[in-house]
């Protein structure tokens, strides 16, 4: 009986132990399974990331051939651009929501909000019910006058606010009507302020500026524009392809070579220069603008000195007939330009400067207004009631002010000056052949082809010819590539100004007619 109680309690310590083993492998188990789980779920996690990383990569790598994109197609981009100027859009239509908040939409006050509660059949049993009633609806009739009133007294406030909103509208249109007709009677002034306008809407990229300056040459019908350009480090990414590494969970730049970026820069200065040029060819009234000089120049810091320059990438002067042959969406941009003789500089990356066709600062307006009173107190000079003897002095004192050795000067057989100078400046210099003519009426391109035959007579390097009117387009493509400069006569008061320190002016006499009428062009 012992025996058996014995091998009971034996029995019973061996299934206790049993089930303890049994529950310490199910615990490892259950440890063993949730480590398993914990380490899958940090694969997972480990590989969204990774994942997410690669991402990263491919979203920078998709943002770089965008912008790449984008530099490509400048030139495309802005021929289907909207090159005009919407005088529609720029009129304004009074806008209520500009009206103080009080003012905007004031309701009328409601009778109804003012009157007491309507007595009840019980209220009207109480003791004086009807008449603290009628003292209720008297005052509440007294409140409702009071803020009828107020809101008359809004409604009239209300009312001249508008008319100043109006008055404020109608002052703008006034000014955009007035802007849109100089710019259809071609004012210079309107001219210069719509063209920039044109330009300075131009959709670039980021990061391009948004900077421009326009002189108009009244007398050569000439645009001339100062247009900045972006600078490389601006404009051209300096990183060819992003890839993830995940052996050291970083993202890594291949960095573009430096001829790679220069070529790039190269062309999209050439692509901006064109997409201009067309920009201001499409958008005005070809009556008004024969000819167009574009100077494109960037804000930059020298790195050899650390100052700020501004140095010129790209100048070029394009008439109407020249800038319509060009079929625009297949043509190379930098072979282009060179096909229009543009200056274009030969390393832009390292701001080597070109020298502008045209300084726009010498296309100043040079007429005073006819109906400006104070006109009778101007006591400049006017370049066309000098003597014949005077005009010479003064063009050869100009040139000589500028540097230049006059050796000789006499009078053309037109009433104008022939002079021969010298610049004495090493390579760069060499004889010159100045003609200066004061006429009323444009100078067409027998004049400049007789400058041309008289540079080849002399055998000089170069010629330039000045006059108190301006060219004709004809004029300025007979000059290109050869080294003839077009002075007209703003182009003649600003070099005066700047050079001799004379300030004159050119007012053509009614009687004046020139000694030879060139009518070419």
């Amino acid at each position: 009986m012992a025996r058996s109680f014995t091998s009971a309690l034996m029995s019973a310590a061996r299934a206790s132990e049993r089930a303890h083993r049994a529950n310490i492998r199910s615990q490892a188990a259950y440890a063993r399974a949730m480590d398993r789980q914990a380490r899958a779920n940090a694969r997972a996690q480990r590989q969204y990331y990774l994942e997410s990383r690669a991402e990263e990569a491919a979203d920078l790598n998709e943002e770089l051939e965008e912008r790449n994109e984008q530099l490509s197609t400048l030139l495309a981009d802005g021929l289907h651009g909207q090159a005009r100027v919407d005088f529609r859009s720029m009129r304004r239509t009074i806008d209520l929501s500009d009206l103080p908040s009080p003012l905007r939409d004031p309701q009328p006050p409601r009778a109804s909000d003012f009157q007491p509660r309507t007595l009840s059949f019980f209220d009207k049993m109480m003791p004086g019910a009807k008449d603290r009633f009628a003292a209720a609806e008297a005052e509440g009739a007294a409140k409702y006058n009071a803020v009828l009133a107020q809101h008359a007294h809004l409604l009239t406030k209300r009312d001249e606010a508008i008319r100043n909103l109006q008055q404020g509208v109608d002052a703008h249109n006034a000014e955009v009507d007035d802007f849109e007709a100089g710019v259809e009677r071609g004012n210079p002034d309107a001219l210069k302020a719509y063209y920039e306008l044109v330009l300075s809407a131009s959709d670039y990229p980021e990061g391009f500026p948004n900077e421009v300056r326009v002189g108009y040459d009244i007398e050569s019908k000439q645009i001339i524009v100062d247009l900045q350009m972006p600078i490389l480090d601006e404009a051209i990414p300096t990183v060819e392809k992003y890839t993830f590494v995940k052996t050291a969970d970083e993202i890594r730049e291949k960095s573009r070579s430096d001829r790679s970026r220069k070529s790039q820069y190269a062309d999209v200065i050439s692509q901006v220069a064109l997409r201009s040029l067309f920009e201001i060819f499409e958008s005005g009234d070809p009556k008004f603008v024969d000819t167009v000089v574009l100077n494109g120049f960037v804000v930059a810091t020298d790195p050899s000195t650390g100052r700020r320059v501004q140095p010129y990438l790209v100048s070029a002067r394009v008439n109407r007939d020249q800038f319509s042959d060009l079929q625009l969406d297949s043509v190379d941009a930098a072979a282009c330009l060179k096909r229009l003789h543009a200056s274009v500089s030969r390393s832009p990356a390292e701001l080597v400067a070109v020298k502008p066709v045209v300084d726009i600062n010498m296309a100043d307006p040079r007429f005073i207004d006819e109906q400006d009173v104070l006109a009778m107190l101007d006591t400049r000079p006017n370049l066309m009631d000098l003597t014949p003897g005077e005009f010479e002095s003064l063009i050869t004192n100009l040139f000589q002010s500028m540097g230049l050795e006059t050796k000789l000067t006499q009078a053309s057989r037109d009433g104008g000056v022939d002079c021969v100078a010298f610049d004495p400046r090493p390579v760069l210099g060499g004889k010159v052949i100045v003609q200066a003519k004061r006429y009323k009426n444009t100078v067409g391109v027998s004049a400049v082809r007789d400058l041309f035959g008289t540079m080849h007579n002399e055998g000089a390097s170069k010629g330039i010819l000045v006059t108190t009117s301006g060219y004709g387009k004809a004029a300025f493509s007979f000059a290109e590539g050869k080294p003839i400069e077009l002075l007209s006569g703003s182009h003649l008061l600003y070099l005066l100004k700047e050079h001799a320190g004379v300030d004159a002016k050119i007012e053509i006499p009614e009687e004046w007619s020139d000694p030879v009428l060139d009518v070419s062009s």
